[in-house]
């Protein structure tokens, strides 16, 4: 099994629905968990567009990149999902690809609630259809994620 790392600044949006995207389309093939910089707490917003996905982010917990790097935890794939942590990423012993796939920041978004949610919506359908891609990658062999964005 492949082990990912998805990785944002809070763990609270980006890189929380990344990973859950990962486990539901990819579970045969990888094992995969998610962290911050700066953990924070799970975003409101994204609890409720990935409940419309049917996943439940409500007890999930946040986690520190820090801790998991000082416990030498090992991943296949380390993903940044933000602009702001790109080039912060410490370097994982054993990592085989660093990827870095930025989306807009759902606590950046701006609007009525419902204006807020159709934001996130869109950032949502995002990270599910590159989610998408990188598991058909793996599995077919054809990496089309990691030349867009391998480092």
């Amino acid at each position: 099994m492949e082990k990912v790392l998805f990785i944002c600044v809070h763990n609270s949006a980006r890189s929380q629905m990344a990973e859950a995207y990962l486990r539901e389309l990819g579970s045969d093939i990888f094992e995969v968990e998610s962290a911050g910089f700066d953990p924070t707490e799970i975003n409101p917003l994204v609890v409720e567009v990935m409940k419309e996905e049917g996943m439940d982010l409500s007890n999930k917990a946040t986690q520190s990149v820090f801790d998991l790097y000082k416990q030498g935890r090992i991943y296949s794939y380390v993903i940044t999902v933000c602009e702001e942590s790109d080039g912060q990423c410490p370097i994982f012993p054993g990592m085989v690809h660093r990827l870095h796939i930025p989306f807009v920041d759902p606590a950046a978004v701006e609007g009525t609630r419902e204006e807020k949610l159709e934001q996130i919506r869109t950032i949502r359908d995002e990270i599910k259809k590159n989610i998408q891609m990188f598991v058909d990658g793996e599995k077919s062999g054809k990496h089309s994620l990691l030349e867009l964005y391998g480092k």
